[in-house]
This record gives C-alpha cells, structure tokens and sequence, in this order.
C-alpha cells in the first residue's frame, strides 16, 4: 500500500461504504481508494480483512478498521470542521445508527430482495421498514437533520440506507406520507460532497496507480 495514506477498500454502491467516504470527505481526510468488485475480491483485502466485507480501512500504523460506522468515528475523531461528532447527540445518534444497521436494515434487504424471502410479501416487508422511516419523519419534523438543524453522524450513517430503500421502487417510495424525509433524503441526493462520494472508478488492481480518495 501506498505509506504516505491510509488504503481504503471500497464498492461505490454499498451503502456502508457509501458512509465511511462520508465520513471522510465531512472529515477533509484523504486516503488511497481501491474501489473493488464484489465477485472477486482482492487478496489484499482478504489478508487484512478475512470476512470480505466493504469497507475497510487499513491506517499508516498497519491497524485494519472494519466496521463502517468506526471509520466515520474515527475520521471525524481526527477532523471535525463541520460539528458532525457533537457530544450533545452522539448517544442518541450512536442509538439511531444501531436501529438502522440491526433493525431497518434487515427489512430493507427484504424489501429489495423478496422473491427471496417469500414468507412475506414485497409490501409487508416495506411496511417494516416503515417502521423505522416513520421515526425519521417525527425527528424531521422538529429539525432539518435529524438531530437537530445541523449535520451529524446520524446523517451521514443512515441516510445510504434510506437511499437504497427508496431506489427499490421510487415511485412508491415518494408516494408515501413522508414529506420531510423525502425532502432531506433529496437535499443529500444533490449534496456537493455525496456527488464527490459517489465518484466511479474502475475495480483496482495491483500494479495500478494510486487513486488519491478524495482527489
């Protein structure tokens, strides 16, 4: 790996992934990407990170980061110009990040995939997930974030999710009752640094140049 930056394994359309190069970009924080694919991954990635899962962040110090809600923490530990990690709501953010990832998140995967899952239908499946987006709702209709009227990490490590739960069938999805977190789910679609977030490049090999994340 490249010695002069932390080597961040990615896959643009992960939702998890989506979040820790938020973090980063919220963190000003550059590392060296190697966008992979998830049919053949690389053995680089393996050796540090056997579960095989994105992202996965190895630092200067050869330590591996693999959960994607501790590399947010941890860039925006290191940099925090924007006020995302505010002590005043980082525990009910902490709470809000684990519903999405151990709650809503196994609804959303049966939402997407429910032919394979049949002992619900598609739209009992959605009406799950609802469960958390109504939730959303209430805590949008007292701010514009949803801690308040600023960005936190809550932002940033919810929002890829709510993405992929709208993009299952987005006419349905904008034909529900909730109008502020169709708002807010649109503002992040257009924000300047998830565009950045979003950025294609093409699947790393050994031997490429240094992709310099962000560049």
């Amino acid at each position: 790996m490249n010695t002069s930056l932390p080597c961040l394994y990615s896959f643009r359309r992960c939702p998890y992934a989506m979040r820790a190069r938020l973090g980063l970009l919220f963190a000003e924080l550059s590392v060296e990407l190697r966008e992979i694919t998830l049919k053949n991954k690389p053995e680089q990635m393996l050796a540090i990170s056997p579960k095989g899962t994105v992202p996965v962040l190895q630092l200067l110090d050869g330590s591996v980061i693999e959960e994607s809600a501790e590399i947010m923490s941890w860039a925006l530990k290191q940099n925090d110009p924007k006020g995302l990690f505010d002590e005043s709501v980082l525990s009910q953010a902490n709470t809000l990040i684990a519903r999405n990832d151990n709650e809503f998140k196994q609804w959303l995967d049966r939402y997407k995939y429910a032919d394979r899952h049949p002992e619900m239908t598609q739209t009992e499946y959605r009406q799950q997930g609802e469960v958390f987006l109504q939730d959303l709702e209430a805590l949008l209709n007292k701010n514009t974030y949803l801690l308040g009227n600023s960005v936190t990490i809550a932002d940033i490590g919810i929002m890829p999710f709510v993405r992929q739960f709208a993009h299952v069938d987005r006419d349905v999805f904008y034909g529900l009752p909730y109008p502020k977190l169709q708002l807010w789910l649109q503002h992040w679609l257009e924000h300047p640094l998830f565009v950045q977030a979003m950025t294609k490049f093409q699947p790393w090999q050994e031997g490429d140049e240094v992709v310099v994340f962000p560049a």
